[in-house]
């Protein structure tokens, strides 16, 4: 049976530190505390006592200063580690862990699961080929030797960055060290860390090396236990769930957020606020039960990635010169329709293809697959057709011999609506409201993987009411763009009040609106 050493890097809040060791030492597995030594000498005698008569908690020999990005931190982690395999020989994993850090599986749950996976969790992408950096510094990180706090000592930090580069003053990395990147969230077995150990007695130059490269934390272990152990071994992810937002800050978790976090395919996660007690409260006792089934949905991130890109408006990037330029003119129709069910969208098409002349493409923007003509290949991905948006559709009305096109678009493409609103073309949009099941909704964030299959229905429901806005802000959102050129069908309204808006939208006598309506499954989901 597994046994757990968790190796926790703290700083402040001395009672949560507290409680985190009592919490994880309550099932019977153990803690190695590095508590920095910038930190009020009260607080660390705080933590010592309460924690004296705890036979499954012990402290770094040596408390160091830490800094953000300085080898620093990975001492630290040393030094815990080795007070760690001495006090506790019975472990069999070393879990990396911070203050901020808290389970969200049960340490039943924890111990099958490196039970029956018997290899290291550790993120290992080859720090050259990856694409992990993804801004900043790369391989000047190692190249050249850095001396001073980034963050702390700026001037001096950049000065001695500099005075290198102009001096050329470079130096290998060690030849038999193939450097690779991760997160410093790891988990490792014992005879991982026992092979680091005397690895590191053996190779000082690998140590001189790292002690002064930027953020070290990021490839320190990550080189060597790729260097030390078989590929087949390792598992290439960290077992904390974390996660950040656009600009690069960790994501903090909050009170509501404990349903979420127990669904994700992690043994721990962080941030953790200091202010959500209630969540804190409730993690806490969740390590010492027993019996607790876990439902893995793992919809956390892409949840997230919804949720906080609501209400976001405009552009990420600028227009294309090729998209500025071209432009459609003002003696052509563009008929937009658009519905969050794509299957009423495809009927309403099917039936305008059969009764009229006029030519309809389904969802060109929005679905791979969409048959249309061969345009020379410049429409073979969604991302080229976006990026070509107006040349394609141009060339469409050529291939098409018309001035008249139908398009279907998702509600959520307001983008494409504002980009052929600025161009002379004649543009009308078709709105096609639909009724909204609980069920329909339920399948579609499954579907977009906002939910997963064994998510809890508890967590589907409170994600209904948000599911329901926001398609109304998406209807809200075509009605602003399209302006005067806005035109809507609804479910709810009769027949021959949807045939005269119909007729409006596609120019067309009031009968042959009538005549495409006819169908009588339009709306059937």
């Amino acid at each position: 049976m597994a046994r757990i050493a968790f190796i926790l890097l703290c700083h402040k809040d001395p009672d949560a530190i507290i409680a985190q060791a009592q919490q994880l030492t309550a099932a019977g597995d153990c803690m190695a505390i590095h508590f920095d030594a910038r930190a009020h000498s009260e607080d660390y005698a705080r933590i010592q006592q309460a924690l004296a008569d705890n036979p499954n908690v012990t402290f770094a020999a040596k408390r160091i200063k830490c800094g953000w990005g300085e080898w620093s931190l990975v001492q630290a982690t040393l030094h815990a580690l080795d007070a760690a395999t001495e006090a506790f020989p019975r472990a069999t994993h070393f879990y990396m862990l911070s203050g901020d850090c808290m389970a969200i599986k049960t340490a039943e749950y924890a111990h099958h699961f490196l039970d029956e996976n018997d290899v290291d969790f550790i993120e290992s992408h080859d720090f050259f080929e990856s694409d992990w950096i993804k801004t900043g510094m790369k391989e000047d990180r190692l190249i050249y030797r850095h001396y001073f706090n980034e963050r702390t000592q700026a001037s001096r930090f950049y000065t001695s960055y500099e005075v290198q580069k102009k001096l050329r003053l470079t130096r290998e990395i060690p030849h038999d060290i193939q450097v690779m990147i991760g997160s410093q969230w790891w988990c490792l077995r014992r005879r991982t860390v026992e092979l680091i150990q005397v690895f590191l007695r053996e190779r000082r130059d690998v140590i001189r090396f790292f002690s002064t490269t930027w953020i070290p934390d990021e490839t320190f272990f990550q080189t060597l236990v790729r260097h030390l152990i078989r590929k087949e071994e390792i598992e290439s992810r960290t077992l904390t769930f974390l996660m950040f937002s656009d600009y690069g800050m960790p994501v903090t978790f909050y009170n509501d957020h404990y349903d979420m976090l127990l669904g994700q395919d992690y043994l721990f996660a962080r941030k953790i606020s200091p202010e959500a007690h209630e969540l804190k409260k409730r993690l806490g006792h969740l390590y010492a039960s027993e019996g607790v089934v876990f439902h893995i949905s793992n919809e956390g991130r892409n949840l997230h990635r919804f949720l906080t890109g609501r209400g976001r408006v405009g552009r990420r990037f600028a227009q294309r010169f090729w998209e500025a330029s071209n432009t459609l003119g003002p003696d052509r129709d563009l008929l937009l329709i658009t519905c969050k069910k794509w299957h009423v969208a495809k009927r309403l098409v099917d039936q305008i293809v059969s009764e009229t002349q006029l030519p309809c493409i389904e969802y060109l923007f929005n679905e791979e697959d969409t048959r249309f003509p061969d345009l020379g290949g410049i429409e073979t991905t969604l991302l080229k057709r976006s990026r070509h948006r107006r040349a394609i559709v141009g060339m469409l009305y050529d291939e098409f011999g018309s001035d008249k096109l139908v398009l279907c678009i998702d509600p959520g493409s307001t983008d494409i609506i504002r980009d052929f609103q600025a161009d002379q073309v004649r543009l009308r949009v078709l709105d096609i409201e639909c009724r909204y099941s609980d069920a329909y909704l339920a399948g579609h964030a499954q579907r977009v993987g906002l939910v997963g299959q064994n998510s809890p229905s508890e967590s589907v429901d409170r994600l209904l009411p948000t599911l329901r806005s926001e398609i109304a802000h998406e209807s809200e959102l075509i009605r602003t763009a399209a302006g005067e050129g806005y035109y809507r069908i609804r479910e709810t309204a009769d027949r021959t009040q949807n045939a005269a808006e119909l007729a409006r939208f596609l120019s067309v006598s009031l009968q042959k609106a009538a005549d495409i309506l006819q169908l009588d499954y339009l709306f059937t989901d």
